[in-house]
């Protein structure tokens, strides 16, 4: 663990919004060096989607700056709380998944997290491992611990209670879930976005019931996506998804504004914020294009994702279809007959290995993604009909050559 309680927490608190407190959180620390006991420090992500994206790796990376000072990483997978469904910042309640829903998408998280975190440094916890034990007496205990006043002042249920819209129970015990893994984790910390502000102090609150020192809670801002209007999320369809092949990664990076770009580098680059004011600096005064600075974050974060040899191939491939204007010179090639029945788009999108579910293919059709020949597709049940030769595009940069024969 780092000696230099200082040097810590200016490296911790870079990016942040808010901590509470700040006083606890140097306690913590000095506890922590004194008895040679590393910190505990919780995330949870809810696997509603089967991708993380990159607004989940904001959190994911500041997991990472722990670590590097030699403290444990609790990495919570919410099994459990994914079937009751997230109340924060929803209108309307959200629907209830399935448990099979929540165990195929929980099955990627791991994998996909450590990408960025140390594996020898993380633990892996399931909150299914608890509340899918707690018995209708634990439940009721739980309950006890906040009142209905309490959770109207949360502005998502305070909105909707204005407005006379539902609010079910089961979304009013949701930050209690929340904030009873912390008691099971013992956490010392938990880190979420601003939007999580509400849940994370539910955290602090069952602690102090519970007869636990209180969690230091750190939020951090949300990204934004990359229509730089709401925050990245799959449901807007304005994600980078960590696992999306490079080429995507470095297109969808560099259709970001100018402006949203330097939230990009403060938020995902792991570039000094004295390196990011220089650079800032040298772009404002006309050293560097801006188009040059957000290659750059573009290299850097496919290369955190794939490799730096897959980040060069990239950014040649984005300026051979977009400065150039011009097609890859490589473009992959899907051979079919009719025959084979297979000439609806969303089936050999799939085949082919440009989307991942026949979902996927039909989300990006609804978007205006797909285009055959030059023009976008606007149906989900569009189908080459007749022989030939097709040139599919799906989004900016991936190209997909199919050859339709009789037989």
């Amino acid at each position: 663990m780092s000696e230099n309680i200082e040097t810590t927490i200016k490296e911790i608190t870079r990016g942040t919004v808010e901590i509470i407190s700040e006083g606890e959180l140097r306690q913590k620390f000095l506890r922590s060096l004194k008895s040679k006991k590393p910190l505990r420090v919780k995330a949870g992500f809810d696997p509603t989607a089967p991708d993380i994206h990159l607004g989940h790796t904001v959190l994911l990376e500041k997991l990472r700056q722990f670590q590097e000072h030699g403290h444990r990483v609790i990495f919570l997978i919410g099994d459990f709380t994914g079937m009751v469904g997230d109340p924060t910042g929803a209108n309307t309640t959200r629907p209830m998944l399935s448990c099979e829903e929540v165990i195929k998408n929980a099955e990627t998280y791991k994998q996909q997290a450590f990408k960025i975190l140390n594996p020898e440094q993380t633990e892996v916890r399931f909150n299914s491992e608890w509340l899918g034990k707690f018995s209708a007496i634990e439940m009721l205990r739980l309950c006890r611990s906040e009142t209905v006043a309490r959770m109207l002042e949360r502005d998502d249920f305070s909105i909707r209670f204005k407005k006379t819209k539902p609010i079910y129970i089961h979304e009013f015990i949701y930050p209690l879930l929340q904030g009873y893994d912390s008691v099971a984790l013992e956490a010392d910390i938990e880190i979420g976005g601003t939007d999580q502000k509400f849940n994370l102090l539910m955290g602090r609150t069952i602690q102090k019931e519970f007869a636990q020192k209180p969690q230091v809670i750190i939020t951090l801002p949300l990204l934004m996506g990359t229509d730089g209007i709401k925050k990245m999320s799959k449901s807007t369809g304005n994600y980078i998804g960590i696992n999306e092949q490079p080429y995507d990664i470095f297109g969808k990076i560099m259709s970001i504004s100018d402006e949203l770009m330097w939230n990009y580098y403060e938020l995902l680059s792991r570039k000094s914020m004295e390196e990011i004011s220089r650079m800032k600096k040298n772009v404002k005064e006309g050293g560097i294009h801006p188009l040059e600075a957000k290659e750059a974050l573009a290299h850097e974060i496919v290369t955190h994702f794939h490799s730096s040899d897959y980040a060069d191939s990239a950014k040649a491939h984005f300026e051979s279809v977009f400065r150039k204007r011009k097609e890859p010179e490589s473009i992959p090639v899907l051979e079919l007959k009719k025959s084979d029945g297979i000439q609806d788009i969303p089936s050999i999108l799939t085949m082919a290995g440009m989307a991942q579910s026949k979902s996927e293919a039909k989300r990006l059709i609804r978007q205006g993604a797909v285009a055959a020949n030059g023009k976008k597709i606007g149906s989900e049940s569009f189908k080459l009909e007749n022989a030939g030769e097709y040139l599919l595009k799906v989004g900016k940069l991936r190209f997909l050559r199919v050859i339709l024969r009789e037989n």
